[in-house]
C-alpha cells in the first residue's frame, strides 16, 4: 500500500466519483480506476460497488477512511507548519485535546496566547485520549490535553489536574437547594450518562449501591449532558471544569458523594524538549484553569 493508492483512494471517497477524483488529482479517470483496483487487491476487499456507472464505498471502505483520515491529519499539520514558518518564521501550536477540555478551557487559553503570540498560527485537534496520545506520540500535535492515560509509547505525561465530579441538576429541581447530593438522592430520577465502556462511567456506576437511577440518555459529551439538564431532561455528573465553563441556563452544579474523581493529564512527545510555544500555552492552561 503506497501513498499514491491513498491518496487516490481517499479523494474518490470524498468526491463519490471517479472522474471528481480524478480532475482533483490532475490525472485521468482510468488511471484512478486502475489505482484503486490495485489497492482492493492489495487490501483483499472490495472498495466500491458499481452499479448503474455510479459507485458506491462498502462498510469496509468507510472504516478504512477513518483509519486514513487519521494519517492525513498529521498531513494537514505539517503542511500548516511549513506554510507558518514561510509566512513568519515562528512555526504554529498544534493542540490535541479531548472535547471537555476543547470545549471549556482551550478557548480561553487561547485567547490569552494570541494575545502574546498574535503572529502564532494556532491548530486544534479533537478527539478522544487514545487517539489525542496517538497523535502526540507521532509529533502531529505538539501538545495533548486528556482525561485518562493510554498505553502508547513515545509520550511524556503528567497530571495537569484532579477535581471531583458534580451533580447538575435544573435550576428549579428539588435539589437544586442541597449543598451536596448524595447517590441515594438519585432515586427515581432520570439520569443523563456518559456511555458504557468510558472509565468515568465505571466510576458512575459503580457509586450507586443500587441502582435507583432511571437511565434514560447516554452522550459522551459532558457538555451535551449540562444542556439536557438545563432542558430538563434529567440530572448527570460531570466534569467540573465543563458545568464552570459551560455556565449552561437553568443548571446548578452541586458536589456529590460518593467522591468520582476527574483527572486530566498534559502529553507531550517523548524525549522531545517543549518549545517556548508549547510552555507558553500551558501557562495560558494554568491561567484560566478556574
Amino acid at each position: 500500500m503506497n501513498f499514491k493508492q491513498i491518496e487516490t483512494f481517499r479523494a474518490v471517497m470524498l468526491t463519490r466519483s471517479m472522474t471528481l477524483a480524478a480532475s482533483q488529482l490532475h490525472t485521468s479517470q482510468p488511471n484512478v480506476t486502475r489505482v484503486i483496483s490495485q489497492l482492493e487487491k492489495e487490501v483483499g476487499f472490495a472498495l466500491f460497488e458499481r452499479v448503474a456507472g455510479r459507485i458506491f464505498p462498502t462498510i469496509e471502505a468507510e472504516a478504512l477512511l477513518r483509519e486514513v483520515e487519521r494519517a492525513f491529519v498529521g498531513l494537514d499539520s505539517l503542511s500548516e507548519s511549513a506554510r507558518s514558518i514561510r509566512q513568519s518564521g515562528t512555526g504554529s501550536l498544534r493542540v490535541g485535546a479531548v472535547t471537555s477540555i476543547a470545549m471549556s478551557i482551550i478557548p480561553e487559553a487561547i485567547r490569552l496566547f494570541t494575545e502574546r503570540y498574535p503572529k502564532v498560527p494556532v491548530v486544534i485537534h479533537t478527539s478522544g485520549s487514545s487517539a489525542v496520545a496517538q497523535w502526540t506520540a507521532m509529533r502531529y500535535c505538539d501538545v495533548g490535553l486528556v482525561s485518562f492515560l493510554s498505553d502508547i509509547p513515545g509520550i511524556e505525561s503528567a497530571l495537569l489536574r484532579k477535581e471531583r465530579g458534580v451533580c447538575v441538576v435544573p435550576s428549579d429541581h428539588r435539589l437544586a437547594r442541597k449543598r451536596l447530593i448524595k447517590a441515594r438522592d438519585l432515586a427515581g430520577e432520570r439520569f443523563i450518562s456518559l456511555p458504557h465502556g468510558s472509565s468515568t462511567r465505571l466510576a458512575t456506576d459503580a457509586a450507586f449501591e443500587s441502582d435507583d437511577r432511571e437511565l434514560t440518555i447516554e452522550t459522551p459529551y459532558a457538555t451535551t449532558i449540562c444542556r439536557m439538564v438545563g432542558l430538563g431532561l434529567g440530572v448527570g455528573i460531570v466534569n467540573p471544569i465543563v458545568s464552570r465553563s459551560m455556565k449552561t441556563p437553568g443548571t446548578k452544579a452541586i458536589a456529590f458523594e460518593p467522591v468520582i474523581e476527574f483527572s486530566s493529564y498534559v502529553l507531550r512527545p517523548a524525549n522531545t524538549p517543549s518549545t517556548r510555544l508549547v510552555r507558553a500555552f500551558l501557562a495560558c492552561v494554568d491561567e484560566v484553569w478556574i
